[in-house]
């Protein structure tokens, strides 16, 4: 039995799993496991691979499961079971054995299945060896592995989110591109706080999502016992890696943020040219510390929001400064005309710095006229509207002169020379009078205007034009032609700039056409319209801004001219100025105006008196006769001085300096009108009777 015993034990003889010097080298262990008899024979150095002595191994498998543990044994058998059904010729597995310290060691079989002639699998030769070392550089291997695909994705993040904040215009945008669900939230962060340091103070102005921000910290002072304040106060980053180290650090603030489930939290200084504009806090709800790849990434993420909001807060001062430059510039108000209904609209340009050099005016003149200005100065910055501002002042100086449109165009385009700049402008300017429906237009390379007729439909009017200002002056074509055009009760004059006609890829013919379209389908309140032809240019965008300005012809009970008498008075003619004066005695008595002949007599006679003695030249007396809701006698006196009548005291004694007094206390009503060659004074009197033949 002995003999018997002892055969069984030892290994066949054509057992090929004899030690190995290069086996023995690499510390692996070989077997020969007899699938007919079920001895599994071993080397010594698989004995020490399985922790067991010889004398403690009878051959038999069932004998090492006091080093292999069940679940593990019964992993081990699922293999080789399988690979002996599957009619493999090899197997492989890592099983873990138990140490007779106590100890678990991960090891690695790798078995070769014989089989005989008929397929039947008759033994498993194969080696044994200890893995543990394999498998704890396999799984640090993995472990940075992950770490650094963890990086890829975070660096990959930041660089999305940095790529997002290159568009941002304002410091809402970069809320957006923060608070966006392709932002912040994919580095794993559970939500997002965010403040501004204002006046010694940290602002919040963004968390997410809503309700992150622990009340009362909406506005909280440098200098007190919160995260934010730390590093805006440090200018370095805090890295909170365990809720017990943020109640510990900040026992204030921890109670309030308990029901968030908070982990960890990481506070970025947001530093703009080495000085703080803000912080950043990203709180996180499922991990616990951050590797020194993740700090390195979340300071370059605040660095990149830094330069976005500070770049963002500029903007929006320039803009703010813009705006309020374009709003001083143009008309901050838009007189009431009677009988017009005016709208204006201005609308920046989608680039540069929102602000250009469009404008539109309108200007009161006397007799019932009015001036509409619509001009655009080249370029799109702030000495475009600095240009365009002073050209407008000079062009309304100009037209309330009472200088002709053609002379208002002329002398703008000096000036616009003479100032100095590079720039030119396109302009147009209509002088309506509203009484008659007359228009006068001048146009200095701009857009025709249009005009469109009571039954909606609209048409373009062509307008003979000069050079733009400047560029007439410095070639010397200071021409320009004027065009008449009626305008109706109830026609409405359109002036616009290029921007509301001009689209990318098409011409100028062909945005006029479509700009007429738009208002012969537009409303017919001149507001309305306006509005919806300024909507439309601000959905199609472009890279121009837009001046418009819409006057709608009422009809108006307005004083109508029911006669009109005229007398010229030559400095030291005697015979002129007595038949002035009989002129005004005849005319007065014979419109029926008796009642008040002596004081508007008296008055005109002060008038002629005043333009004699005080300037040079002659004067021109004519006599209105205006029928409306009230019959009026207009008395005008005009002479070619600029300078304005002025009231003076008398004295007791003095007869010089009463003239003014007596006009203000007779007339009615008493005005002065500047006109393109000097001025005119006149008064008008309230008088019964019939219409003048």
């Amino acid at each position: 039995m002995a003999d018997r015993g002892a055969s069984a034990l030892s290994p066949p003889d054509d057992w090929t799993a004899h030690p190995d010097p290069i086996l023995v080298l690499n510390r692996m262990g070989t077997f020969d496991w007899d699938l007919d008899t079920g001895l599994f024979h071993m080397d010594a150095q698989a004995h020490e691979v399985f922790d067991v002595l010889p004398e403690e191994y009878d051959g038999r498998p069932e004998t090492l499961a006091v080093r292999v543990p069940p679940p593990e044994a019964s992993r081990l058998d699922a293999v080789v079971a399988q690979a002996i059904k599957d009619g493999s010729e090899n197997y492989g597995a890592y099983f873990r054995i138990r140490c007779r310290d106590g100890t678990r060691r991960w090891t690695h079989t790798q078995g070769y299945i014989r089989r005989d002639g008929t397929g039947r699998p008759r033994r498993v030769i194969g080696i044994v060896r200890d893995a543990t070392q394999e498998l704890a550089e396999s799984e640090a291997r993995s472990l940075r592995a992950a770490q650094d695909a963890a990086v890829r994705r975070q660096t990959g993040v930041v660089q999305v989110i940095t790529a997002a904040l290159s568009h941002a215009r304002s410091v809402q945008d970069v809320i957006d591109v923060l608070l966006d669900t392709h932002g912040v939230r994919h580095l794993g962060a559970a939500s997002l706080v965010m403040g501004l340091v204002e006046a010694g103070r940290i602002r919040m102005i963004a968390e997410g999502p809503e309700g992150s921000c622990v009340p009362g910290t909406k506005v909280t002072r440098i200098d007190e016992p919160y995260p934010m304040s730390e590093v805006v106060r440090t200018l370095v980053p805090r890295f909170i890696e365990s809720p017990e180290e943020f109640a510990e650090g900040y026992p204030i603030l921890w109670p309030h943020i308990t029901d968030l489930a908070i982990t960890s939290a990481a506070y970025l200084p947001l530093i703009a040219q080495a000085r703080p504009i803000g912080a950043m806090g990203l709180l996180y709800g499922d991990r616990r510390g951050f590797s020194d790849e993740e700090r390195t990434v979340l300071v370059a993420l605040g660095s990149s929001i830094a330069q976005s909001l500070q770049r963002a807060m500029l903007y929006e001062q320039e803009k703010d400064l813009a705006q309020g430059l374009q709003q001083a510039m143009l008309p901050r108000t838009i007189p009431s005309v009677p009988g017009a209904d005016v709208a204006v609209r201005y609308r920046s340009a989608s680039l540069g710095r929102d602000i250009g050099g469009d404008w539109y005016d309108l200007i009161p003149l006397p007799g019932g006229r009015v001036g509409a200005v619509i001009g655009d100065v080249q370029g799109h910055d702030t000495h475009a509207a600095a240009v365009m501002g002073q050209l407008r002042i000079v062009l309304r100086a100009y037209a309330a002169e009472g200088h002709t449109p053609a002379t208002v165009m002329a002398r703008a385009s000096v000036f616009l020379h003479e100032l100095d700049t590079d720039r030119f402008a396109t302009c147009l300017y209509a002088e309506a009078d509203l009484s008659t429906g007359v228009v006068q237009v001048v146009r200095a390379g701009h857009i025709d205007p249009l005009i469109r007729h009571t039954d909606g439909s609209c048409r373009r009017i062509s307008v003979e034009g000069g050079l733009p200002l400047g560029l007439s002056a410095e070639f010397g074509r200071l021409e320009y032609p004027v065009s008449t055009v009626e305008l109706d009760p109830g026609q409405t004059l359109l002036l616009c700039t290029d921007g509301l006609v001009e689209e990318p890829g098409t011409d100028l013919d062909d945005g006029l056409r479509t700009l007429t379209t738009l208002i012969e389908t537009g409303p017919d309140d001149v507001r309305d319209l306006a509005d919806r032809l300024i909507d439309v240019a601000e959905e199609r965008g472009g890279d121009d801004d837009v001046a418009l300005l819409l006057l709608r012809r009422r009809c108006l009970d307005t004083p109508r001219s029911g006669g009109r008498l005229q007398q010229h008075v030559a400095p030291g003619d005697p015979e002129a100025l007595r038949l002035a004066r009989h002129m005004i005695h005849a005319t007065v008595g014979a419109w029926g105006a008796v009642e008040r002949a002596d004081e508007i007599e008296l008055v005109a006679d002060e008038l002629i008196t005043n333009a004699l003695m005080h300037t040079e030249g002659s004067a021109i007396v004519t006599l209105r006769a205006l029928s409306g809701s009230d019959r009026r006698l207009r008395v005008e006196v005009e002479d070619s001085s600029s300078a304005l009548p002025r009231r003076r005291d008398a004295g007791d004694c003095g007869v010089s300096g009463r003239g003014l007094l007596l006009v203000d206390r007779l007339a009615d009503v008493w005005g002065v009108e500047a006109r393109g060659c000097g001025k005119c004074v006149w008064c008008e009197f309230l008088v019964p009777g019939t219409e003048p033949a």
